[in-house]
């Protein structure tokens, strides 16, 4: 069993590239340093750095150890830091991630007010439409439309987006209102569509078979960001489907076919078991909450 003591000594070692400055770091004698680091040689069988005058290298078996070893240390510095997180106030720093538009839009206008009630939360937020990885701390917390596929997640539905036909005035005088879903296959069309990018939720193509045909060859256009397609539809580029939040206050923008509505979208708070107690990631839930009780999607 390797000594942990010893290894933490390595690790600064290494970083710091002599005995000497290890030493500083540690607080220990320059001495002492060595002899820890030869003794953890000799209980490996194998050496560890290539000593030179200029310092120290570390070998081909050395990088092999240091990288299990700052993968340690990082999860148990990790580990404190949540253990201490959850018994003071909400602190540090919380990656949150999200669909492009939903961050651009809604959530970007309201983060401002979360960051003036707690300003020691140094927040980042990634906006992608991909769905990163939790577990593998791509970021600490996600709001997702799709319900989270990985073990180990914890979810909260958050709220639900409903999504609705829209063209622009300037189209519908162009080109006539369609009056049922049937009449789709005599406009143009503009979806978000799979082949422009990895779908952000079943049905974002809802438009192209809602009226029980297939309607592709309508599509005149795919976009796989709903703040372009919001752009393009209000600007007369055809008939598509956006989520309500984006598109009810742009005075452009007509509802088509309302009574037909498209299917609904929930959306879930996601993170990750191991961060259950974090204060940080409860007071940003109970926020988005407040925020979204009162003004409903």
């Amino acid at each position: 069993m390797l000594d942990w003591d010893k290894l933490r000594v390595f690790l600064a070692t290494a970083e710091a590239g002599s005995f000497t400055h290890a030493g500083e770091i540690l607080q220990i004698s320059q001495s002492s340093v060595s002899r820890q680091i030869n003794a953890l040689e000799e209980s490996l069988g194998v050496h560890l750095f290539h000593r030179h005058a200029r310092g120290l290298i570390v070998t081909e078996q050395g990088e092999v150890l240091l990288s299990t070893t700052k993968e340690i240390f990082d999860k148990l510095a990790f580990a404190e830091a949540r253990i201490q997180e959850s018994m003071v106030e909400a602190q540090g720093s919380l990656r949150v991630t999200t669909t492009v538009t939903f961050g651009a839009t809604w959530l970007s206008t309201r983060i401002a007010e979360f960051m003036e009630i707690y300003p020691k939360i140094a927040l980042t937020l990634r906006v992608d439409d991909r769905e990163l990885d939790l577990g593998m701390r791509e970021a600490d917390v996600a709001v997702r439309l799709t319900p989270p596929r990985q073990v180990g997640l914890i979810q909260r539905q958050l709220t639900v987006f409903h999504f609705q036909l829209y063209a622009a005035q300037s189209y519908l005088d162009r080109f006539g209102t369609p009056k049922s879903l049937a009449e789709l296959s005599q406009h143009r069309l503009v979806t978000y569509g799979e082949e422009a990018g990895e779908a952000p939720f079943e049905g974002v193509d809802w438009i192209v078979t809602a009226g029980g045909h297939d309607l592709s060859d309508r599509v005149v256009l795919r976009v796989n960001n709903f703040t372009a397609l919001h752009g393009v539809i209000a600007t007369g580029g055809g008939i598509g489907l956006l989520p309500e939040y984006l598109a009810r206050n742009d005075a452009r923008l007509v509802p088509v076919l309302p009574e037909n509505a498209p299917p609904s979208v929930p959306a879930y708070f996601v993170y990750p078991e191991e961060l259950r107690q974090s204060k940080r990631i409860g007071v940003l839930r109970d926020f988005l909450l407040k925020k979204v009780a009162e003004n409903p999607f």
